[in-house]
């Protein structure tokens, strides 16, 4: 009898992952859609796909809703930095300074973050983020190798010249990608 309960509580988690799953690859895509909507795309109950997104929002599995905006809209290009860090271990208040504040004001008003990585392989941090052109994003880069000089090794900048996907999304624009390839 234990055996069977055991098996049904897995059973029952196992598909209970599999319906949150579904429910964030629709959420991914149509993340506007009335929660009517996504249970019809998810073929389940409002009231259950209601109840996956408010457990993934307390579990922090959902962080925020975000649109997918053309940033040439704003005046604004895209770029890239990466960035080699140095073997000098972070003291507590530079992690705190790196993890909690974003570095959205070095320098103010010229860049906005988009994200921020931790990654393993060539860069140790990859930095994305929007500002009016080259010479602001060199600012940008000159400041933050500038606050952390002790501990970066070496940086480069990469412009996004045409995004083909972001947030998983294809470009609507997409016949613009011709020309860059």
């Amino acid at each position: 009898m234990l055996y069977w309960m055991w098996t049904m509580a897995k059973s029952s988690q196992e598909t209970m992952m599999k319906d949150e799953i579904k429910v964030l690859i629709i959420l991914e895509q149509h993340a506007k859609d009335s929660i009517d909507e996504i249970a019809k795309k998810c073929g389940f109950s409002r009231q259950k796909v209601w109840k996956i997104i408010k457990r993934l929002e307390e579990q922090k599995i959902i962080w925020g809703y975000t649109a997918v905006t053309d940033e040439t809209a704003q005046n604004l290009k895209h770029f890239i930095l990466l960035v080699k860090r140095s073997n000098a271990p972070f003291t507590q208040d530079i992690q705190k300074e790196v993890i909690f504040r974003k570095l959205d004001d070095y320098p103010p008003g010229l860049v906005r973050v988009e994200n921020i990585y931790h990654t393993h392989g060539i860069s140790d941090w990859v930095f994305t983020f929007y500002a009016p052109d080259i010479l602001s994003a060199k600012k940008f880069a000159e400041k933050t190798f500038n606050k952390f000089s002790k501990y970066i090794q070496e940086y480069s900048i990469l412009e996004t010249l045409v995004p083909i996907r972001k947030q998983g999304l294809k470009n609507p624009q997409i016949e613009k990608l011709i020309e860059y390839i």
